[in-house]
């Protein structure tokens, strides 16, 4: 196994350094409902049940300046998460319990929870896995084994773009209203959840309303991070959406599809 060779061979200092990170006081913190830990650090929730690869995942966090909780089944995630509201869920899909696709539903079926980023870390490399992923609410599908510098990359990534996106402006489009500052989405005054992905894509296509976006150019606007996407990706974000901001997703009165181009957000005229 790829984490077992780093931390024997490479860093065998390591073996005595990581069980330190799954003490009670990690797995039991009684802080105050929040996205950061206490001391400002954004709470990353590892679900893996292997414990060689989920005490390396938590070193390399803890250093980069995370706080961690370690689950090696799905049972109690969701319930302490709700205690909690960790920043990002980091899922393996091959877990006892209830599996990584389930406890991905349950997190993007919660509202409290809704808004929490979603990066599954798995040995499951087809690309009909890579596509579920991001058709649960996935925000990134990474493989193993994998570089524990790249995953810090794109965890950082992945945070640093709802940091970015939050600028004091709502945008409105008729019944739609888009709150960059709060990443909310309202139709018709209600509150509608969106991953962080379908936030952006929904964002930056209001912002350009009337405006025509090719597939590769929705990419490069919206998935900066390098992770794993293709055109299909786009339609499924656009599916998405659809189904959560049009009265009738079938006859889209928002997100307009341009044949042989790509898509385009209108405005609907108010009755």
């Amino acid at each position: 196994m790829f984490l077992q060779h780093y931390c024997n061979t490479t860093r065998p200092d390591l073996k005595q350094m990581l069980p330190s990170f799954l003490t009670a006081e990690n797995r039991h913190s009684t802080h105050s409902p929040s996205y950061e830990a206490p001391g400002g650090k954004p709470l990353v929730f590892v679900v893996e049940d292997d414990a060689d690869i989920a005490r390396l995942i938590c070193f390399h966090l803890n250093t980069a300046g995370y706080s961690t909780r370690w689950f090696s089944k799905s049972s109690s995630v969701v319930d302490e998460a709700l205690r909690e509201l960790p920043s990002l869920f980091l899922l393996d899909i091959m877990i006892p319990g209830s599996d990584g696709w389930d406890l991905c539903r349950q997190i993007r079926a919660s509202k409290p929870l809704a808004g929490a980023h979603v990066i599954f870390l798995t040995a499951k490399t087809a690309e009909t896995d890579r596509i579920r992923g991001l058709e649960l609410g996935g925000d990134d599908y990474i493989i193993k084994p994998f570089s524990p510098r790249e995953l810090i990359a794109r965890i950082r990534a992945v945070l640093r773009r709802s940091r970015d996106s939050a600028e004091p402006e709502v945008l409105k489009l008729g019944y739609l209203e888009i709150d960059s500052y709060s990443m909310i989405v309202r139709v018709a005054g209600e509150s509608i959840p969106t991953t962080t992905r379908e936030f952006r894509l929904l964002q930056y296509l209001a912002r350009h309303a009337t405006r025509v976006f090719t597939r590769d150019q929705l990419l490069d606007a919206v998935w900066t991070d390098g992770s794993f996407v293709t055109p299909r990706s786009v339609d499924v974000y656009i599916r998405r959406l659809r189904e959560k901001i049009e009265p009738d997703p079938d006859n889209p009165s928002y997100l307009k599809t341009v044949r042989g181009i790509g898509y385009r957000v209108d405005i609907p005229k108010q009755s």
